[in-house]
């Protein structure tokens, strides 16, 4: 449980310098449990629905629609002003360790929680973990859970946006151009890469011209909801390309399994210049910029109506 403080100090700004987080960006339900009463974390859980019916003891709720867009750009950023409101009422503080947990209940699953981790690391909260496997994986663990809702007492934040993990539609249109080097990597699965299925909010299926396409899923073994550390971070590497610090873009449909993506590279496998494409391939689609694999007229309105 989360010690209520009588005096909140609000941090201002971004850290000048990464700080190294209490558990690392990846916590295990046992690991977590041994250290709650000592190392005292804020427990965020993430689901839409099912908080009050069942959750990790001592969570408070910070819903996964809290850190996205617009329906029509559901990978878009959240306005800064809102969503500090957001966090001041959860009562969070940018130095304190903080524990995201989501449902765990497939590998999709854990893109929420990596969306969740990029957006507060990209407003400057410094000492954040991952539960692995989220609820389930604590319930299966036979730990504590309630359906008690949590309260805190509100903080004061000043918010400001560090754009270090972000790629936006223009820079990502440079690096599409040439006039700008990068390597962008479709973490999608291969059906939307080859422009076979799209998001329904995508103005065209396909992909970004000169992308790679290396799944999300690579990430979890045989289906796993728990996400894997990569072992040997060379052949990673060497599977994309990646010969020195060149920036490395991850995208998707919305920036949820492309989260997933950057999540393995930038914060398990330490490659430097990982950068999200947050608004990913429904921003992109209906800005009309150009765009491989994607099917003729007669293709894809075959492929509209479920032929």
């Amino acid at each position: 449980m989360r010690l209520i403080l009588t005096t909140l100090v609000a941090i201002v700004g971004i850290a000048t310098a990464p700080l190294a987080a209490t558990f690392g960006p990846l916590v295990e339900a046992d690991d977590l449990a041994n250290a709650l009463d000592t190392k005292q974390p804020v427990l965020l859980d993430i689901r839409n629905d099912g908080y009050a019916d069942s959750h990790v003891d001592g969570a408070l709720w910070a819903p996964y629609k809290l850190f996205r867009g617009t329906k029509d750009n559901p990978g878009g950023l959240m306005d800064l002003a809102v969503l500090e409101e957001h966090l001041e009422k959860l009562g969070l503080e940018q130095d304190e360790p903080i524990i995201i947990i989501s449902e765990g209940n497939t590998d999709t699953d854990f893109g929420a929680a990596a969306r969740v981790y990029w957006t507060l690391k990209s407003t400057g909260f410094t000492d954040l973990s991952i539960l692995n496997g989220g609820r389930i994986a604590w319930r299966d663990a036979n730990l504590p859970l309630n359906n008690t809702l949590e309260t805190a007492v509100p903080s004061q934040l000043d918010l400001k946006f560090d754009t270090t993990w972000l790629a936006d539609t223009q820079h990502v249109s440079s690096v599409v151009k040439g006039e700008n080097s990068g390597l962008l990597v479709d973490a999608r699965l291969p059906e939307f890469f080859a422009g076979d299925k799209a998001h329904g909010a995508a103005k065209r299926p396909g992909t970004l011209p000169g992308a790679v396409n290396q799944s999300y899923a690579t990430f979890f073994e045989n289906g796993a909801a728990a996400i894997s550390t990569p072992t040997d971070i060379s052949a990673l590497k060497a599977s994309l390309g990646i010969k020195g610090d060149e920036e490395v873009i991850s995208f998707c449909n919305t920036g949820h399994w492309a989260a997933t993506h950057w999540f393995a590279l930038s914060e398990l496998a330490n490659v430097e210049n990982a950068k999200l494409y947050a608004g990913s391939m429904v921003e992109y689609s209906n800005a009309d910029l150009p765009m491989e694999n994607t099917p003729g007229v007669f293709k894809n309105l075959l492929r509209q109506i479920g032929f």
